[in-house]
């Protein structure tokens, strides 16, 4: 029988054995989410997973960890009393992986590259508050905020923000190439888009990284059946993302095929929510998308699809962290047709609304389609609505998206950093996280800001409820579930459970194979 061990994201005990090396070849992981792209200007979604191990961010995660410490940089640290001027120096030394110098100029010209390009997918929009970066000899860096900003150093934490060299990476434009010059503990040996990524030891890397393994190789499924049909073959180590909620069934009460496997379970602060179009006659309604929200059965989705590997979720804000409110529970209590009816015919609707759901086949696990077959029918059940069901590969499906092509679509989001704001911030303004304009002032220009302006979380719950009440209010994002992360492990394996940072990517450094037992 598979066991099953529970984690903690910040702290861990060693599975049994030792800590081995590589003479069995490179560790291998398997995943559903594949990069979209290798350029970090270009990608604010799952293909931080890649560059978390293969750029450099200046701060960053050490294992236990659960707030910014230095990586690239020596020390950080915000040089005034309103939280708008950040300090940081260089370790000394640093290079990228083909030799090259890491300086203060390398540094400024990585963070000024994110905004001149302002990539319709890129982390551009997590720099608002970024007026200008100066730069002080070879090892010092000073970001000058234009207002305070509290999360600025979880920012510099993200690998949206990773160090890039100069020399390889245009000023004003994405890199078009299938290479990777970083200076993370990895290098890219290889790459081929959607199958896999090759990773070597970085032998210039300098920075808090234990690296337990030399090599690691990522593949990339698109079914989650095949892939835990390749790790109880052996052509895999251990599984990150994408495990169908039936595998971890299966894994956690079968035995035979599971046997020599383990499953690993942790907390999750990752959400799954829908979005709404306003470009969409429909979707711009307020009375559908309240509908919507009074229809949706968030228990039978998490039980029904998820076999209650997921838990349902009635804020932006998952549980665990501060601010977290259950705001569509509180204003729209059980599922009822009939409120749902009430509220479309108060707004002069009587006709049967039609919407198209959007929905990507691959990024977040064979499940998604299910859920979205779900969500179907609980919508066309109420007798208010026609849905047409319509998907993508993610790579093809984030164009759509940034686009404005989808009337409804889904979305999971993993944080940024591990605070209330990441799961706010990110979705509302002209430019955010999802190619969808959702200027609402309220939030952007007075709580946000103010919340920042203080270094204290526990001290900005009462904005953070604020803002949540206005997204239920406007039902423009509608939370789903949230989630648990689920790793299959090859008992031979250690280090599964130290491999998670605080936004759930997997630092790869923390694997190794056992010698004994």
């Amino acid at each position: 029988m598979a066991a099953i061990v529970s984690i903690s994201l910040v702290s861990g005990c060693g599975l049994l054995g030792d800590e081995g090396s590589d003479e069995a070849g490179p560790i291998v992981v398997g995943t559903t989410s594949a990069p979209s792209t290798l350029d970090p200007a270009a990608a604010w979604d799952g293909s931080w997973e890649l560059f978390r191990n293969i750029y450099q961010t200046l701060l960053s995660y050490p294992n236990g960890a659960t707030t910014p410490q230095p990586d690239a940089a020596e020390s950080c640290k915000f040089t005034d009393s309103s939280s708008r001027v950040y300090r940081c120096e260089l370790r000394e030394g640093l290079k990228f992986s083909n030799g090259d110098p890491i300086d203060a100029k390398a540094v400024k010209y990585s963070i000024d590259r994110i905004k001149k390009i302002n990539a319709e997918t890129g982390p551009a929009g997590l720099l608002g508050s970024l007026d200008s970066v100066v730069t002080s000899g070879d090892r010092e860096v000073t970001f000058k905020l234009n207002k305070s900003d509290a999360t600025f150093p979880f920012v510099l934490a993200t690998p949206g923000m990773s160090l890039v060299d100069p020399d390889d990476y245009p000023a004003d434009a994405l890199r078009k190439d299938s290479g990777i010059v970083g200076s993370g503990p990895y290098r890219l040996e290889s790459y081929d888009e959607g199958k896999q990524a090759v990773l070597a030891r970085n032998g210039n890397y300098e920075g808090f990284a234990d690296r337990k393994n030399d090599a690691v190789t990522i593949r990339y499924f698109q079914d989650s059946g095949e892939m835990l049909k390749a790790l109880r073959a052996g052509d895999i180590d251990i599984t990150y993302q994408g495990l169908a909620a039936d595998d971890i069934v299966a894994l956690e009460t079968k035995g035979g095929e599971n046997e020599g496997i383990q499953l690993v379970e942790g907390a999750g602060s990752n959400i799954n929510y829908l979005v709404f179009n306003p470009k969409d006659p429909w979707s711009d309604k307020l009375a559908v998308r309240r509908a919507v929200a009074q229809v949706v059965d968030r228990d039978a989705i998490a039980h029904k699809v998820y076999k209650d590997t997921v838990d349902p979720l009635y804020s932006m804000v998952p549980t665990g962290l501060t601010g977290h409110t259950t705001g569509f529970f509180d204003d729209f209590g059980d599922p009822d047709p009939d409120k749902a009816r009430k509220i479309l015919t108060n707004a002069g609707i009587t006709e049967t609304v039609p919407l198209t759901l959007w929905y990507t086949t691959d990024r977040y696990g064979s499940d998604t389609a299910l859920e979205f077959k779900e969500l179907k029918r609980q919508l066309e059940g109420s007798g208010l609505f026609e849905v047409t069901l319509k998907s993508r590969p993610w790579n093809t499906y984030v164009v759509g998206y940034q686009k404005g092509e989808y009337p409804v679509f889904g979305r999971g989001w993993a944080p940024d950093f591990p605070d209330a704001d990441n799961f706010i911030a990110p979705f509302v303004g002209e430019q955010n996280a999802l190619g969808t304009p959702y200027p609402v002032k309220e939030i952007t220009d007075v709580l946000l800001p103010r919340s920042r302006e203080e270094s204290d979380r526990a001290n900005v719950v009462k904005d953070f409820e604020d803002a949540q009440q206005i997204l239920v209010d406007e039902a423009r994002l509608l939370p789903l579930w949230q989630g648990k992360q689920y790793l299959a492990v090859d008992e031979d394996l250690s280090g599964a459970e130290r491999s998670l940072d605080p936004s759930t990517i997997m630092m790869v450094w923390e694997l190794s194979r056992k010698t004994s037992w």
